[in-house]
């Protein structure tokens, strides 16, 4: 049995991946922080919520796990790699799903902590994973299979005002890819990202209250599909990179974005 972790699993575009990846077979350890974050102003995930993503995994006859961690504090995202690692013997995925979003004014006037925030889980969470997951994916013997994902956005290549923090972290994770793609190499372990337009999740209800629009709903008619996207339609592109039948796609930021980055 394949083994995945995913990170930012209680909701949104996480918690649509591990469903989806569970429904293929794979063995899912779902990983959130699951409690607010005093720097930022709006709910995150919850306990229940990620306890939910696990049941509802298990009531379909899939298998999962969860677990309780920060994407900051690599000591804890370690401690998820030998979970998934005792329990299912190996991890051949890893996905960086985690994320938060703060701004709704210019960067020279945004709280220095929101910024924090939203760098340190937009790009130093992902590279935290990185260090922790990529050496794990490598522990599988060869001819192997790893998978290291991210989730970047359109922002990563899009000027969006009021969001300089969150631009400049998801441009990061781009170019982190793009990076991890080469110094992978021919080792079996590729490393590739999905880079959604605006998605019907709590992220993009946040977007929408910081630009004072009355609703998410307000985004859709900013990409070509003149609709919000489902997460499950994020997933359904990070679950086919995490499948061997991606194996010649490396170092690539793929756009599931309904047309908004043309």
């Amino acid at each position: 049995m394949r083994a995945a972790l995913v990170t930012g699993a209680a909701r949104g575009i996480g918690a649509a991946t591990a469903v989806k990846l569970a429904e293929q077979g794979w063995a899912v350890l779902a990983v959130d922080l699951a409690e607010n974050d005093p720097a930022l102003p709006y709910p995150m995930g919850t306990g229940e919520e990620l306890s939910t993503v696990v049941a509802t995994i298990r009531e379909a006859g899939g298998t999962a796990e969860e677990f309780r961690a920060d994407v900051r504090d690599r000591t804890r995202l370690a401690a998820a790699i030998t979970t998934a690692e005792q329990h299912w013997g190996g991890l051949d995925a890893a996905i960086a799903a985690a994320g938060v979003i703060a701004g709704g004014a210019p960067l020279w006037e945004m709280p220095p902590e929101q910024e924090d925030a939203v760098l340190d889980v937009n790009l130093r969470g992902v590279l935290n994973l990185a260090h922790v997951a990529i050496p794990a994916l490598l522990r599988r013997p060869k001819p192997r299979c790893g998978r290291f994902l991210a989730v970047a956005s359109a922002a990563a290549t899009r000027g969006l005002p009021m969001l300089a923090a969150y631009c400049a972290a998801k441009a990061g994770v781009a170019g982190l890819i793009r990076a991890l793609g080469t110094e992978l190499g021919d080792s079996g372990v590729t490393a590739n990202a999905v880079s959604p337009g605006s998605t019907d999740t709590p992220i993009l209800a946040e977007s929408a209250r910081l630009y004072d629009l009355p609703s998410a709903q307000s985004f859709a008619t900013q990409q070509p599909v003149q609709r919000l996207l489902d997460p499950a339609e994020v997933a359904a592109v990070l679950a086919f990179l995490a499948s061997p039948e991606s194996s010649a796609t490396t170092g690539a930021v793929i756009p599931v974005d309904g047309g908004l980055a043309l």
